[in-house]
C-alpha cells in the first residue's frame, strides 16, 4: 500500500550549503595540518552525500526503498535532501495517450471487425507500479546524445516505457473481450431487442464498458484509466464488400418498406374521399382496379404513363 515518507528530509539548499561549509573546513584543515587523509576521508563523505540530493517536478513522484525495506513515497514538489542509503525511483504520474492499433476480432455474431481504441492513462498508485508487476523485464534503455555531432551519449532507464508495454496488451485483451459481448450492428441478430446494445449505434455506452474493463485489469498496476474510447470500428477487408451489399440491401427494403406504407394510406384515403363526396358509385371490381393502378402508380421507380382508352 502506498504511503508517504515521514523519514528525515531536508531542503536541498541548505544541505547543498553545508556541503559546501564542509568542504571549506576541509580545505582549511588541510592547508594548516597536511592531514591529507582526513581531506579524502571527508571529501568521499561529502561526495556520498550527495546521492540524497533529489529534485521533484511536479507531476513526478519518487519511490524510497531502504535496503529492499519500502519507507514511502514522494510526491511533493521541490529540491529535498534524504538519506543517502535509500534507493530513489523515478516515477512520472503525468496522464499519457496510447493509440492501440486496429486489430482483428470477431464479434457476438462471429464476424470478424477491425477495432482499435485510445487510452488516457497515468500512475495513480506508486507502490503497486514498482512492486507489483515485473516492469525491470519490459523496461526500456535510452540514450541521448550522438557521437556524431560531437554531444556526449548518456543513457538511462524509460520505465514508463514497461507501463505502456503493460496497457497496450492488457488494452488489446480488453477490446477483444468487449468487442466479443456485442454484434457490430443490429442487423446481425435477428432476434436482437432495440434496446440491446451494439458497437456501431451505441458508441458512448461500449466505451464506457471499455473503460470499467481497462480499469480492473489495469488497477492491479496502480494504473488509472482517466479515458477509453474506440477510435476505429470497421468490418475486416475480407468480408467489407459483402457486408456493404447487405447495408444497401437492408437500405432499399427499409426504404420500400416506407413506401409502400405511405402509398396504402394514400389510396385508402383517396376510396374514402370519393365515398365521402359521392362522386360515382363504385363496385368491388372497380375498387380492386382502383387500387391495383394506385398502388403501381405510388410504388414504382419510374414516371407512370398514362393510356387513354377511346
Amino acid at each position: 500500500m502506498e504511503k508517504n515518507f515521514d523519514g528525515f528530509r531536508i531542503g536541498g539548499i541548505p544541505m547543498l550549503f553545508l556541503n559546501l561549509l564542509f568542504l571549506g573546513l576541509l580545505f582549511l584543515i588541510l592547508l594548516m595540518t597536511g592531514w591529507f587523509l582526513i581531506f579524502f576521508f571527508g571529501t568521499f563523505l561529502m561526495i556520498f552525500s550527495w546521492k540524497g540530493f533529489t529534485l521533484i517536478e511536479p507531476n513526478e513522484a519518487r519511490v524510497l526503498t531502504f535496503f529492499g525495506t519500502y519507507v514511502g513515497t514522494i510526491k511533493r514538489t521541490g529540491f529535498f535532501w534524504v538519506n543517502p542509503f535509500l534507493a530513489k525511483k523515478k516515477l512520472v504520474l503525468r496522464a499519457r495517450n496510447l493509440d492501440i492499433e486496429p486489430i482483428k476480432v470477431n464479434d457476438k455474431s462471429g464476424n470478424p471487425i477491425m477495432i482499435g481504441s485510445v487510452v488516457v492513462w497515468k500512475v495513480n498508485d506508486t507502490y503497486k507500479a514498482i512492486f507489483d508487476i515485473d516492469s525491470a523485464s519490459n523496461t526500456v534503455m535510452v540514450s541521448a546524445g550522438n557521437p556524431k555531432d560531437g554531444s556526449i551519449p548518456s543513457f538511462g532507464i524509460d520505465r514508463m516505457k514497461a507501463y505502456e508495454h503493460f496497457v497496450r496488451v492488457q488494452g488489446n485483451a480488453a477490446i477483444r473481450r468487449v468487442a466479443g459481448m456485442y454484434p457490430y450492428d443490429q442487423s446481425e441478430e435477428k432476434n436482437l431487442d432495440k434496446t440491446s446494445l451494439t458497437l456501431r449505434s451505441d458508441g458512448e455506452e461500449v466505451n464506457k464498458i471499455l473503460e470499467k474493463e481497462l480499469s480492473e485489469r489495469l488497477s492491479i498496476a496502480g494504473i488509472e484509466i482517466v479515458e477509453a474510447r474506440i477510435n476505429y470500428l470497421a468490418y475486416a477487408p475480407e468480408i467489407a464488400a459483402v457486408m456493404l451489399r447487405r447495408q444497401q440491401a437492408d437500405a432499399i427494403i427499409a426504404a420500400r418498406e416506407k413506401i409502400v406504407e405511405g402509398a396504402v394510406s394514400m389510396v385508402k384515403m383517396a376510396l374514402e374521399k370519393i365515398e365521402a363526396d359521392k362522386m360515382v358509385k363504385l363496385s368491388e371490381d372497380r375498387k380492386a382496379e382502383i387500387v391495383g393502378n394506385l398502388m403501381v402508380v405510388l410504388c414504382s421507380d419510374e414516371s407512370a404513363q398514362p393510356v387513354v382508352n377511346l
